[in-house]
């Protein structure tokens, strides 16, 4: 796998271009999670000890880029020892580089703009279900694992494991069997409240006053020898609160059918 220098990532992306795009973006975003909305951080203490590589997080995933963009928040504040606040940005002078999330390819190819989001650490794959608003049913690119696992190798990579922005959608085996053979850290994110605050891209305040929540959970505790990749995906989907189990509203909606088809069974 190739490896990172003084100059470059491990993708051959400068750094001082990346620390350049990061403090622009960082400042360009900053008042939409600490002015017009307030995001709520916790759990950032568990990021501390953690070593510079081989770490994966997992999340749910409610927009493009907004999601993204606060976790960039998040960990350049802990590299400069702030915890659970994002108040004080002089940590986008000091940003967190050797960091990639995983992003699809036909997102990050549309317009300048997100262009520039890929050169801040975006690992592209082609999703395999699904492409242009289609449905379709295609290998998996080798290279492109490949490429997220040299992007362990060398620092901490964030990934969705839906692989969607719809809430309590089912998860990819692939993320399992990405961790069963590469054997990360795994630490669940759960966020909430950014599909209200923003557009389903994440570039646009959609609402003010909102409290975006982001909770950085302690490292999952997986047997890497003997579970197998379902067993692992059940344990990310439960750590990231998107199982049926967390869904009030599909919950409550069985109850209805139950009730109404309690009410036409004949006495």
């Amino acid at each position: 796998m190739a490896k990172k220098n003084i100059f470059t990532d491990a993708f051959g992306t400068f750094y001082f271009l990346k620390r350049l795009i990061i403090f622009i973006l960082g400042l360009v975003s900053y008042r939409r999670f600490n002015g017009f909305n307030k995001l709520k951080i916790s759990g950032a203490e568990n990021l501390v000890d953690l070593p510079d590589a081989n770490v994966l997080f997992v999340s749910n995933h409610q927009t493009y880029f907004a999601d993204v963009a606060a976790m960039y928040h998040a960990f350049c504040a802990v590299n400069n020892g702030y915890l659970n606040t994002i108040k004080n940005p002089v940590y986008l002078l000091n940003p967190k580089v050797d960091f990639y999330y995983v992003a699809a390819e036909e997102t990050m190819n549309k317009g300048l703009m997100t262009k520039i989001f890929k050169l801040a650490g975006a690992v592209t794959v082609k999703r395999t279900w699904r492409a242009e608003g289609a449905n379709v049913n295609r290998m998996v690119d080798l290279t492109e694992v490949e490429n997220i696992m040299k992007a362990l190798d060398n620092g901490w990579v964030i990934t969705f494991p839906q692989g969607t922005t719809s809430a309590f959608a089912q998860g990819r085996k692939g993320t399992a069997k990405l961790v069963k053979n590469q054997r990360p850290i795994v630490i669940p994110i759960k966020i909430n409240g950014f599909r209200r605050a923003f557009d389903k891209k994440g570039l646009r305040v959609k609402v003010t006053g909102v409290k975006p929540t982001m909770e950085f959970k302690k490292p999952l505790d997986i047997d890497y020898d003997n579970d197998d990749a379902q067993t692992i995906l059940n344990k990310i989907m439960v750590a990231i609160e998107q199982t049926e189990d967390f869904n009030l509203l599909h919950g409550y909606d069985q109850e209805l059918k139950a009730q109404k088809s309690e009410e036409t069974l004949p006495n």
